[in-house]
Parts: C-alpha cells; sequence; structure tokens
C-alpha cells in the first residue's frame, strides 16, 4: 500500500526535481557497475572497428562509398539498442530487491522514477555516441557539411535511443521478473541490426526483404546520420525518425507508467 501524495509532490517542479536526483542516483549506479560499463562502452568501440577490418572493403566494393559512413551511424544505434537491455536488467534487479516498492512509498513525484531512467539513457546516448564519432574519425569518417550537423547526428541518435529505451522499459516494467526480457530485446535489436541500409543500400537486399528494410526504425536514422556527415537530403528521414518518437511515446508512454505503477506496489 502506497503513501499519500501531497499536493507539492505533483506540481512539475516537483517532478522535474525529483527525475533530475533519481538520474543522478541511477548514474551513480551505472558508474560503479564496470561489467555493463565494459557491454555498453568498450563492446561498440570493438564493434565499429571490426565491422571496418572484416567488412569494410566489401562493403565499399560493392556500393561504390567508403563503408564507414554507414557503419559509424549502424554502430551508434546498435550502442543505443543494446545499452538500453543493461537498463532493463537494472530495473528488474531493483524491482526483485524491493527498490522500487521502497521508492514508491517516499515523497518522490509518482512519474519522476521512469522519467529519471529516460534521463538516464539520454545522457548514456549522448556519451557513446560522442566517442563513437570520435573513434569513427580515426578510421575515416568525416564530417564534410561542417560542425552543426554533429549536432543533428546526436539528435537523431537520441530520437532513436529514447524510442528504443522507451519500448524496452515498457516491456521490462510490464514482464514479470523472471520474464526473458533481455533474450526478446537482444533478439529484437539483432534483427534490426542486420536489416538496415547500413551495411549496404535498400536495392541490394532481396526484394521480398527491401520494404521491411526500407521501413524499419534504423534504416531512416542511418540514412540521416548518413547524409548529415558526408551530404546529401535528410529532412524526409529526420521526420520519419521523429513520427517513430512520437508514435512510440504515444503507444508506450501509458503502459509504462501503468506498469510501473503496478510493480511497485507488487500487483
Amino acid at each position: 500500500m502506497s503513501a499519500p501524495v501531497v499536493a507539492g509532490e505533483r506540481s512539475i517542479g516537483a517532478w522535474a526535481r525529483h527525475s533530475l536526483l533519481l538520474a543522478g542516483r541511477q548514474l551513480k549506479v551505472l558508474a560503479g557497475d564496470y561489467s555493463t560499463l565494459i557491454q555498453i562502452i568498450a563492446v561498440p568501440v570493438l564493434t565499429m572497428l571490426l565491422f571496418k577490418v572484416v567488412f569494410g572493403d566489401v562493403i565499399g566494393q560493392a556500393t561504390g562509398k567508403d563503408s564507414i559512413y554507414g557503419t559509424v551511424p549502424l554502430v551508434i544505434l546498435v550502442s543505443a539498442m543494446f545499452g538500453s537491455v543493461a537498463s532493463a536488467v537494472r530495473l528488474n534487479s531493483e524491482r526483485r530487491t524491493g527498490l522500487l516498492a521502497r521508492l514508491h512509498v517516499m515523497p518522490i513525484n509518482r512519474a519522476a522514477e521512469l522519467t529519471s531512467r529516460l534521463l538516464t539513457e539520454v545522457v548514456r546516448i549522448v556519451i557513446v555516441t560522442l566517442l563513437l564519432l570520435v573513434v569513427g574519425t580515426l578510421v575515416g569518417f568525416r564530417f564534410t557539411q561542417g560542425v552543426l550537423p554533429v549536432l543533428g547526428m546526436i539528435g537523431v541518435a537520441l530520437m532513436f535511443g529514447i524510442t528504443f529505451s522507451l519500448l524496452t522499459l515498457t516491456l521490462a516494467i510490464n514482464g514479470k521478473p523472471t520474464s526473458p526480457i533481455v533474450s526478446i530485446i537482444s533478439l529484437i535489436s539483432t534483427l534490426l541490426m542486420f536489416f538496415n541500409s547500413g551495411f549496404s543500400p535498400v536495392d541490394q537486399f532481396p526484394k521480398v526483404l527491401q520494404p521491411l528494410v526500407a521501413h524499419q526504425p534504423m534504416t531512416p536514422a542511418i540514412n540521416a546520420m548518413n547524409h548529415l556527415a558526408s551530404g546529401g537530403p535528410v529532412a524526409a528521414d529526420i521526420l520519419t525518425v521523429a513520427a517513430w518518437t512520437v508514435g512510440a511515446i504515444v503507444v508506450f508512454a501509458y503502459p509504462a507508467v501503468r506498469g510501473y505503477r503496478r510493480a511497485a506496489v507488487g500487483r
């Protein structure tokens, strides 16, 4: 049974303040989890270098363009997806230990705990994206359109990452703590990772798969980031990514809030 909520806890100011405080807690927990840090930082860097060494020349010869302009956006988005798995694991761990229930009875804005997790994801995505862009420049990635598009690339990565993180949190909070959430999210991430325009243009896939590849959320995000760096039309792809983000918020926000409340009170 939860404690009564006083009026001040429902204010926008309380929500913002508590979200920031709880996000700080999440970041401290994450910073102390070295195995997770390796997973969300070192693994994407090594993956980018591996893709460049193993697939770089083959893809470049097939497409006529340096593969790094597809590889860097691809790995950035993959890191956003697989990083959200760690967030889901942490959420279920805190759920099993009763931490969510303890937070729920404290004088904290009810929405703050959930939004704090999304804020933590935003910080993670920005840091990892900047790191991967730096590593990408060391292996040939260039910003031929100037510095401003770098912000656009980070914005696209954030929109995609928030979309996937919200999906992940919704699945995690509405499932049982023992449910195979990691396996499900990893399967979705793996399928998206291999069927997109990062490895090769859409028209190089079998015709039966081309509609799937063209319309899955990673493809417009990769295309937008590619063109922001190397030049090309970006408006349509950015609008598509934004539409995916807005759609995810509309579809998953309420189930996430409802699921969090049920999980916190143990029902």
